[in-house]
């Protein structure tokens, strides 16, 4: 992922999830550990779309829901893949197995997160690193397991934040990540307006 891209996250994290609206440059260098530079680099073009509005100290949000779909827009989910691979398990099964320094995203994330799928599925999207291949032997079958690198995420949690996982479901090209994206967006419809 690229650094703009964790300052979209960051941002829309606070406004989602934390309901927090109001925030500074030096705040997002500070707990992405990113320069300032990159942080305002990553605001321009939501300042030109009306999305947030800077200001002397800071800046506000004024559209959610925009600065999500830009992003969306942006996300290259395939070049931040680092392993795929087949196992021959039922989702469940893969899902338990996996190793406790990981972060669940897509399908995995949002049963979760939420407690329900709004559709069956058949492949595991995760965070994590190189040691996974210990796990999951490679093989050239269809892969079901995609482990997208590792960054910073896993201080969120075990599962993607909210705009993470709408961003990383939008960028799939199973037929029913439609529908898990259109059941998340009627979940945080209310944030979204």
């Amino acid at each position: 992922m690229k650094k703009v891209e964790l300052v979209y996250r960051e941002i829309l994290y606070n406004a989602i999830e934390k309901n927090n609206r109001a925030l500074t440059q030096s705040y997002l260098a500070n707990a992405l550990q990113i320069s300032l530079s990159t942080v305002n680099l990553a605001l321009k073009p939501l300042e030109a779309m009306n999305a947030v509005k800077i200001k002397k100290m800071g800046f506000s949000i004024i559209d959610i829901k925009k600065i999500l779909y830009y992003w969306a827009s942006k996300r290259n989910l395939e070049k931040d893949i680092i392993y795929k691979t087949r196992v021959d398990l039922q989702v469940k099964d893969i899902e338990k197995q996996m190793p406790d320094n990981i972060v669940f995203t897509a399908y995995s994330s949002y049963k979760f997160k939420f407690k329900d799928v709004p559709a069956d599925y058949s492949e595991v999207y995760i965070y994590g690193d190189e040691d996974i291949k210990k796990r999951f032997k490679e093989n050239n079958k269809t892969p079901n397991l995609f482990v997208l690198k590792k960054d910073s995420s896993e201080k969120y949690g075990k599962t993607t934040t909210i705009a993470n996982l709408f961003v990383d479901l939008w960028n799939l090209r199973q037929w029913y990540a439609k529908d898990f994206l259109n059941a998340l967006e009627v979940k945080i419809g209310r944030v979204l307006e």
